[in-house]
């Protein structure tokens, strides 16, 4: 199934429970994004779903409003689980959740490394309806006895690729086998929902499904390649890159986040953008939950205008002031690189993605602009800096070649590194 652009129907439209419904109106949501409107229907049906969305499509609604339309108030046994990646994620959908439900009576608690066992032991004592949770938390619960699973009847598995990238996909298969009291799926709701779709999330996916019940659900070529994006990529030697950087940053208002490639090279790199007067905080996985939670809430606020991240850290980062996205090292993976720039455009916005891509990392780069049939402008010609050297034909070779829609827009009279569509990069 192929999912529409554009949705002519509204929530009220769409069959969810009419307390669900007050609390969308309240919050301003009137129309469905695609997803949504294609998988709310069939998870109120009862059906299992296999959707393919970035994160920003809207997906927490797609999953979160027909469970909370289909779960019962009169007892706090957990009746829904949620696995996500990240801690991040886990903050970010359980804030969702309980924005949705104010009116419905229906308790969410996330649970996730990094945070009192404690805490978390007497939240699940009090009652909770809803478990958002990282696997490896969780499996600890589970061991200590401390959270009963026995009653839920939809399982959600959010952000799948990533949680295979990070090998917890043996956790996932203990946890679903510890649900019920047999661990069966025959009775249970399962849903799932990836960015990606790799022939091993789909057999995680229709091994714990009910046959006959499974539905798919996948965005069109746009909405995957992420449209409302402007991208562009700047060829420079590894030493300026940051001048390019600060140059990038310097002229915008609206949020940024850069990508580092280690946790050092986003510390240093937030060090020297203090220096020069930006108000900036790296985030990545040697901080403590603590110190995530208070750069988080700065940035969030408003308060630091930068954040440097490394990839698993800024999984589930979800901050509508974000206008641009700066990879300051290219990521090995195509994958990466189109999950880094979902941090910008949020549930259809517009946003802007600029690369500086050093001579040593254009083969990287180059996986990327072949497998996008989106253009990827370079820059290079309208800033009038040069190319380095040992790049001068590799990109006339391949590239060119392989993207001319990529290098008819580079070659316009453009009014910044942004395009003249929305945003003025340049200085």
């Amino acid at each position: 199934m192929t999912v529409p652009r554009e949705s002519a129907i509204t929530f009220n439209e769409l069959g969810l429970d009419g307390k669900v419904q007050r609390a969308l109106a309240e919050n301003g949501f009137e129309k469905p994004f695609p997803i949504q409107e294609m998988a709310i229907p069939l998870i109120l049906q009862g059906k299992d779903v296999i959707g393919q969305a970035h994160t920003g499509t809207g997906k927490t609604a797609a999953f979160g409003l027909p469970l909370l339309s289909k779960m019962r108030n009169d007892t706090r046994q957990v009746q829904a689980l949620i696995l996500v990646p990240t801690r991040e994620l886990a903050v970010q959908v359980t804030s969702e959740l309980i924005k949705f439900s104010k009116y419905a009576q229906i308790w969410t608690v996330s649970i996730y490394g990094g945070q009192s066992f404690g805490v978390q032991t007497g939240l699940l004592k009090r009652g909770a309806h809803v478990v958002v949770a990282t696997p490896g938390r969780l499996i600890d619960h589970i061991k200590r006895g401390t959270i009963k699973l026995d009653g839920v009847k939809f399982v959600v598995l959010d952000e799948a690729d990533r949680m295979l990238d990070m090998g917890f996909i043996e956790d996932i298969e203990f946890i679903l086998s510890r649900l019920g009291k047999s661990g069966s799926s025959k009775d249970r709701q399962t849903l799932l929902f990836s960015a990606t779709m790799s022939p091993e999330i789909l057999r995680l996916a229709k091994g714990h499904m009910r046959e006959g019940q499974i539905r798919e659900i996948r965005l069109n070529t746009k909405e995957v390649g992420l449209d409302n994006i402007e991208q562009s990529y700047l060829l420079v030697g590894e030493q300026q890159k940051f001048n390019h950087l600060t140059n990038l940053i310097r002229p915008h208002k609206e949020q940024v986040i850069v990508f580092a490639a280690t946790k050092r090279r986003a510390d240093k790199l937030a060090a020297n953008l203090k220096a020069g007067g930006f108000r900036a905080s790296a985030i990545h996985g040697d901080l403590s939950q603590k110190e995530r939670d208070h750069v988080m809430n700065r940035f969030r606020k408003g308060a630091d205008s930068v954040l440097v991240a490394t990839d698993i850290a800024a999984r589930g980062i979800d901050v509508p002031a974000v206008g641009h996205v700066i990879n300051y090292d290219v990521p090995n993976e195509p994958e990466t690189y189109f999950h880094r720039i979902g941090r910008t455009a949020r549930a259809g916005a517009e946003g802007t993605a600029v690369s500086l891509v050093s001579p040593d990392r254009f083969g990287e780069f180059e996986r990327i602009l072949r497998q996008t049939k989106l253009p990827i402008s370079r820059l290079n010609e309208a800033m009038g800096i040069e190319v380095p050297a040992m790049q001068q034909r590799h990109p006339n070779q391949h590239g060119r070649q392989q993207h001319p829609q990529q290098h008819r827009r580079s070659n316009r009279n453009r009014s910044g590194f942004g395009g003249g569509r929305r945003r003025n990069w340049r200085k």
